[in-house]
């Protein structure tokens, strides 16, 4: 008795719908979470800026030196790598500041918006709570 070994298409087209069923739940869950990631990364650089206006304060008495001598790093991720976010100061005076990071590129489309820091430590985002989006 010959006996044939192999698989069969209909086994192969089983296998090929359960893995795109995989990849359609995944795919979105992974991306949210590279969004997630980079957000908390920026936020961080948020906070790495604002900690260098403090010093600056504490040194000079006054925030603008920093800022009008471009002392800060204009992109998130700040050691290098492809843009997320912009970092800009929104506004200033010699005591007070505000911070923003604004998704740009594949974060563009994050579903908090920008992130916003100001000189008394209150934190903002444009779309969502403060507990999801300064996570």
């Amino acid at each position: 008795m010959n006996k044939q070994r192999g698989v069969t298409l209909i086994e192969l087209l089983i296998v090929i719908v359960v893995l795109g069923i995989l990849v359609a739940v995944g795919y979105p869950s992974y991306t949210k979470q590279v969004q997630r990631t980079k957000r908390a990364e920026c936020a961080g650089g948020l906070m790495q800026l604002a900690n260098a206006m403090e010093r600056d304060l504490s040194q000079n008495n006054t925030y603008s030196d920093l800022v009008g001598g471009g002392g800060f790093v204009g992109t998130c991720p700040i050691d290098g790598g492809a843009a997320t976010y912009n970092l800009s100061v929104q506004a200033f005076t010699a005591s007070t500041y505000t911070l923003r990071a604004t998704p740009v590129g594949a974060q563009a489309n994050d579903a908090c918006g920008w992130l916003q820091l100001t000189n008394t430590g209150q934190k903002s985002a444009q779309n969502g709570t403060i507990a999801t989006c300064w996570r």
